[in-house]
């Protein structure tokens, strides 16, 4: 589809049959499309679900705005874990969220919301402690890594340094690091060895360096290591606080290898479960907007707008960027006829539980949004 045209909405609205609901169908599809394409449509089949009274559909509309509230924050959450999920792959997000196969589930419905709501608790509650569990091991690798990289003044030495550039097990010597800032590194090489006494001559080399500084070792007697340090801040020389120890330094790069390793095993089933279940809460979330569709329909089908008998049909539109505006028109010229007696309820000031109309969400047709911009990564 042309993405510069198509919007990441869909309108999911009702309205009342004419003669029979195919030709309310045909009348919407061509009243929109005689208008350079106004919206891609399709019928949203929903059976007839014998709900029974006025008060049970009022309860069942206001619990349903729950559940659809609360599955909609699930799919959110499980659509953005994914996005950190694949971290620098985000361009590959979209083509991991899909559901029902690639299809929005615009189907036989079967399922009561009780079902719906335990299933997706549990999506939501499984997500809390696998997002937990694989965070943390991202964040102590993470730890590692930064550990790893970074200034020379903070950043780990394991990786850099070797057994041979230290003087070790020996009573009387020891050897430095010392930071260098390459601005200063002619004067380190002229004063290191008179910043203290009992400084080894010739004893420096460069380890390693970075943009703005290197890595040298210098060796000197042990009791001289006080006052070379002081003398060396004048210079802007940094000594590094380094012991070698060769276990420990060899129980971090294991740590590292064995935290890597368990990220690398747990990412593939972390999004094959991402992408079930996301599929999973979004075919719930249209479950649910299908059973606001239908609740709502028979509501004011019933008892506010359109008489009896109940007949309606549910039709799914995907408006145009640029042509929303005249979308709406369009639909308001189509179904104006069937405001008259709900009019007068929004005027007054009756207050129906559940009904959830207000002036600005308002149209004379069953109206509700699913916005897909959820599963949009920048």
């Amino acid at each position: 589809q042309d993405t510069d045209k198509k919007m990441t909405e869909f309108w999911l609205i009702s309205a009342p049959g004419e003669k029979t609901c195919q030709q309310t169908w045909e009348k919407l599809h061509a009243a929109t499309t005689k208008h350079n394409n106004l919206s891609t449509n399709s019928k949203f089949n929903i059976p007839d679900l014998k709900v029974g009274t006025l008060d049970v559909l009022v309860g069942l509309s206001d619990e349903l705005a729950k559940l659809d509230a609360f599955v909609e924050g699930v799919v959110k959450k499980v659509a953005q874990y994914m996005g950190d999920v694949l971290e620098d792959s985000k361009d590959k997000v979209q083509e991991n969220l899909l559901a029902n196969g690639g299809k929005v589930l615009i189907a036989f419905f079967r399922h009561l919301f009780p079902f719906i709501l335990q299933g997706v608790n549990q999506i939501d509650n499984d997500l809390k402690a696998r997002a937990s569990a694989y965070n943390n091991l991202k964040g102590n690798l993470q730890n590692l890594e930064r550990k790893n990289a970074g200034s020379l003044l903070t950043r780990s030495l394991a990786d850099i340094v070797k057994k041979e550039d230290f003087v070790l097990d020996s009573e009387y010597l020891v050897t430095l690091l010392v930071v260098v800032p390459k601005l200063n590194y002619n004067d380190w090489v002229k004063q290191y060895e008179t910043l203290a006494e009992m400084v080894v001559p010739r004893s420096s080399n460069v380890l390693f360096e970075d943009q703005d500084s290197y890595l040298c070792n210098v060796t000197l007697f042990r009791k001289a290591v006080d006052d070379f340090k002081h003398k060396a801040r004048e210079y802007k020389f940094m000594v590094r606080d380094f012991q070698y120890n060769e276990e420990e330094m060899k129980a971090d790069k294991e740590e590292m290898n064995r935290l890597s390793t368990d990220k690398k095993k747990q990412f593939g089933p972390l999004v094959r479960w991402l992408k079930v279940n996301f599929s999973e809460a979004f075919i719930a979330w249209i479950h649910v907007k299908a059973l606001r569709v239908f609740v709502e329909s028979s509501f004011l089908l019933d008892f506010l707008r359109y008489g009896l008998p109940v007949n309606f049909q549910a039709m799914l539109l995907q408006p145009n960027k640029k042509t929303m505006k005249k979308l709406r028109e369009v639909l308001y010229d189509l179904y104006k006829h069937l405001d008259s007696s709900a009019a007068a309820i929004i005027d007054a000031t009756m207050d129906i539980p559940g009904l959830n109309l207000s002036q600005q969400e308002y149209y004379p047709y069953v109206y509700y949004k699913i916005d897909c911009n959820l599963l949009e990564f920048k």
